[in-house]
């Protein structure tokens, strides 16, 4: 075969990566994987979540916030990216998604809760790192 014609490995952009990372942490949150979830976070990142705390800091506070999330959840575990969009310098990035999971409605049946994410990156020793997580919800 000539050498021109072998298919050649595609270099992985920074948008490549971070997408990636994004879909490997929802599958750890799915599959209640507390190393995976926290995979890929800085030690002093800040997330801003609906339910209380609305602020947490560092990586031990915002371990702690998944044992809420995981007590109100519906098995199995839903939390799905609707759409992701994915912008990357050099040494920052940004993400942000429409997201869905379950929940109890107020009649007790299972229902879709809706919600955006905003993820802040820094590239560090040059590993992309979650430095800011912000989950919100739309206003009714």
């Amino acid at each position: 075969m000539d050498k021109a014609l072998k298919k050649q490995p595609v270099a992985q952009t920074d948008e490549d990566a971070i997408r990636e990372l994004i879909e490997r942490w929802a599958k750890a949150v799915r599959e209640k994987d507390l190393d995976g979830i926290l995979a890929h976070h800085a030690a002093d990142m800040v997330m801003f979540d609906v339910p209380p705390p609305f602020e947490s800091k560092g990586i031990e506070a915002y371990r702690a916030t998944w044992d809420l999330f995981y007590s109100v959840q519906p098995e199995p575990i839903v939390f799905e990216i609707d759409r992701m969009e994915v912008t990357a310098g050099t040494e920052v990035a940004f993400v942000i998604a429409l997201m869905h999971c379950r929940e109890h409605g107020k009649n007790g049946k299972l229902t879709r809760l809706n919600f955006r994410l905003t993820m802040g990156l820094r590239k560090i020793k040059g590993q992309w790192m979650i430095v800011h997580e912000h989950h919100s919800v739309p206003a009714n």
